[in-house]
Order: C-alpha cells, then sequence, then structure tokens
C-alpha cells in the first residue's frame, strides 16, 4: 500500500474525504493513491463504522516480546551514535559489525527503538497536502465576467533591467485591459490592480495561476493580496498546477506579446513599456481575432457596470457561524489553544460553524479554509479549489455528503 504523507492515518483520512465527496471516481481516486479498489473501499467503511480513530492501524506488538538489546550492545550502539550524532541505525550497525565481527548485532528497527528511547531521534514534522476541492470551470457570460492575470515571464531589457510584464485580460471579449511593468508582489500587484478597477470597474472572478503573489499552498491557497481581492468581492479561480491550458486564451495572448515586443527586448524599461502600450492599442482595437468572427476586442467589449467598492470590508458571517480575528503570525485561539490558520490572513476575521458531523468548517468570506476535526482538534487545511466536473461537496470529513452545508 502506498501512503504519500508521514501520517498514515492523515492520508487515510484524505483519502475517505475524496471518496465520500463523490466528485471523482473510486477507481481513479485509488489509482491516484495507488492502492486498490479493494483497499480504499475498506478504509471507507471502517471510517463509516469506527471515524477517525478506525483509520489508524492495529497494533503490531508482538504477543511475546523479544528480549532486550544486552548492556554491552547498547553501550557500543550509543557510544558509536555519540560519535557520530547524525548517523542513523543503518550506519551505526554497518560500522559497528565491521568493527565487532564476532558480536550478534540486533535489527535496525530495535536499534533505532533503543535511539528514540534513549532521547537521541528528533521528530521530523512535514506540512501535509491540503484536501483537494473540485468546483466548476467557469464560463464567461460576458464582458468583465471573469478576467484573467498573470505575468508574462521576466526577462531583462538590453541594459539589464529586469522586465515583470502584468497583464489583464477579459475573457469574454478577449480585451487586453493591462499590460504594465510591475514588481511581481504583493506591493507592485494591488497598486496596479486598483488602479485598473477604478479604471474599469471590477470583474466577478479573477483567474490566475498558483505561483506567488496570486497563489500559495497555504489554506485555500490564499495569499494577502487574493485575502484583499476577496475583500472587494471578486471570486478567486486559480487554475490546476502545471495546466496553463486552463487559462489558454491568456497564454495564447502572450504568445503573440512576446513574439511582438520582446524578441529582441528593448533598451530600456521605458522604451519596453512603450512597446507594451502600442501592442495593447493595437491588440484590441486593429487585430482581427478568429474566435470573435474576425472582429476586433474593442469592437466587443462593454462598459463595466460593476463598479470599484474602494473600501475593503470585513467578511459578514451569519449566526450559525463564530467569529474569530487571526492573529499576526496566522494563529487564532481555538478551545483557548492557538490553531495555525494561515499567514494571509494575519488581522482578518473568520467563521467557524459546526457540521452535522461534530466537526468545524473554517470560513474567510465565502471561501471554505478547512476543517477542525472533533476528534483531534486539528486543522486540516484545503486546497484551493480546481477546475473540475463539479463544484466540491464540502471536503469536511466524508461522514454525511447529502446534508453537509456547500458554499456557493
Amino acid at each position: 500500500m502506498v501512503w504519500n504523507v508521514t501520517s498514515v492515518t492523515d492520508e487515510r483520512f484524505r483519502f475517505v474525504i475524496a471518496a465520500e465527496g463523490g466528485t471523482v471516481s473510486m477507481t481513479a481516486l485509488c489509482a491516484e493513491y495507488g492502492i486498490s479498489r479493494e483497499t480504499g473501499y475498506k478504509w471507507v467503511a471502517r471510517y463509516r463504522a469506527g471515524g477517525l480513530a478506525a483509520l489508524a492501524d492495529g497494533s503490531h506488538v508482538r504477543h511475546a516480546l523479544p528480549p532486550g538489546i544486552p548492556d554491552e550492545i547498547a553501550t557500543l550502539i550509543l557510544t558509536m551514535r555519540g560519535r557520530r550524532p547524525f548517523w542513523g541505525p543503518k550506519k551505526l550497525r554497518e560500522v559497528l559489525t565491521r568493527e565487532h565481527p564476532d558480536l550478534v548485532w540486533p535489527a535496525l528497527s530495535t536499534m533505532g527503538d533503543l535511539l528514540k528511547r534513549e532521547g537521541l531521534v528528533k521528530t521530523r514534522h512535514v506540512r501535509a497536502r491540503g484536501v483537494e476541492q473540485v468546483r466548476a470551470h467557469a464560463v464567461p457570460d460576458g464582458p468583465n465576467d471573469i478576467w484573467a492575470i498573470d505575468f508574462k515571464g521576466w526577462f531583462r531589457t538590453q541594459d539589464g533591467i529586469k522586465c515583470d510584464p502584468l497583464t489583464v485580460t477579459d475573457l469574454a471579449s478577449r480585451y487586453l485591459l493591462m499590460c504594465d511593468i510591475v514588481s511581481p508582489d504583493l506591493d507592485g500587484v494591488w497598486p496596479a490592480t486598483q488602479r485598473l478597477f477604478k479604471e474599469r470597474g471590477q470583474p466577478r472572478v479573477l483567474r490566475m495561476d498558483n505561483g506567488s503573489p496570486f497563489g500559495s499552498k497555504g489554506a485555500a491557497g490564499l495569499t494577502k493580496l487574493s485575502v484583499l481581492w476577496l475583500k472587494l468581492g471578486i471570486a478567486l479561480e486559480p487554475i490546476t498546477p502545471g495546466c496553463p491550458g486552463e487559462n489558454g486564451r491568456h497564454e495564447r495572448m502572450h504568445r503573440t506579446l512576446k513574439a511582438e515586443t520582446s524578441t529582441p527586448p528593448a533598451g530600456t524599461a521605458a522604451l519596453q513599456q512603450r512597446r507594451f502600450d502600442r501592442f495593447r492599442l493595437d491588440f484590441n482595437e486593429v487585430r482581427p481575432h478568429e474566435a470573435l468572427g474576425q472582429a476586433t476586442p474593442a469592437s466587443v467589449y462593454r462598459t463595466n457596470t460593476r463598479l470599484y467598492a474602494g473600501h475593503l470590508d470585513d467578511p459578514w458571517y451569519d449566526a450559525d457561524h463564530s467569529v474569530h480575528r487571526v492573529l499576526a503570525r496566522g494563529y487564532m485561539l481555538w478551545a483557548d489553544e492557538p490553531l495555525y490558520i494561515s499567514e494571509a490572513l494575519a488581522g482578518e476575521l473568520v467563521g467557524v460553524a459546526p457540521l452535522p458531523s461534530g466537526n468545524r468548517i473554517v470560513r474567510f468570506a465565502t471561501t471554505d479554509l478547512g476543517v477542525i476535526v472533533r476528534q483531534t482538534g486539528k486543522f486540516i487545511r484545503f486546497a484551493a479549489a480546481r477546475p473540475g466536473r463539479t463544484k466540491a461537496v464540502s471536503a469536511w470529513d466524508g461522514s454525511d455528503a447529502e446534508t453537509e452545508p456547500q458554499m456557493t
């Protein structure tokens, strides 16, 4: 059986969540986790019968315990470990066997147990990956419904200055809304998008990739930048990692942009920006587009009715939620204990609502961040929702796929 994270129980828990969600077939899910269908059904049945505790392995302790390590052997092992503090049982046993071929050395697992009992092994805590969510791949219903935002990819102008063009297009009309050189971080992108929203209004949805500053590996893939967009009431649609075709219209524009403006690059950043400005004008008002019936984007684009909000309000939560402020380092207090949520949400208000299973779902605005597991108090974060066949039934704990609330 192949389980891909350090905690087998956590990985089985994630498998059950996905299986009970019903958005992926059991065959495909088992293939992803590297197990047989028989094994997959076994763990789903165990969870339904006994909850989270039933996903743990049973005891492998022998009914008759083997004799302990002789004092002489234990002393030699610990002495060698003292001389080689970064060696594990394999290296220790190999060298000790060479030095003392007349002695019988214990198994590697027994030597490892000795090192643990003596406090010579530090447990490594590896951050588990977020539970996957699936959502419908949105289709724009008109201009200004969905915008795509991305960096074309940096290059240097002829004077050696690094150039990062930030591009924004309207997916319905192909209208190129922005092509500006800005720094690829919060300080560069947030003011640039603010200016664009003031000029063109706000989209309903922003589609983006998963790299910084747009996405992260934290709860729901949020960053400080995407949190600001959510507070403006803009929905986020990150594409699947490694699948640029999900943003194919925007990527196709990038290919044309590169060919016509930066091969070769201009002499300075200022001259390069002038090229981008000329390209944007030509792309929107002169260049025919086959997908538009050879019309120009400017002839299809319409004025945006979603005006820039201009203020960042705290999200509102209904009476089913308890409201908590995330502290400076990304923690919130839960049951009088600090619980890590996300540094991207530091200072923000999150809502916590009960689920029929007894677990609690944590949300920021309309975005599900993860679940607090009733039995352990542990926070299981969600990954960013990815395009798929249907919107995910909340990736909570799979105890009741028919009745758990969903965010729309």
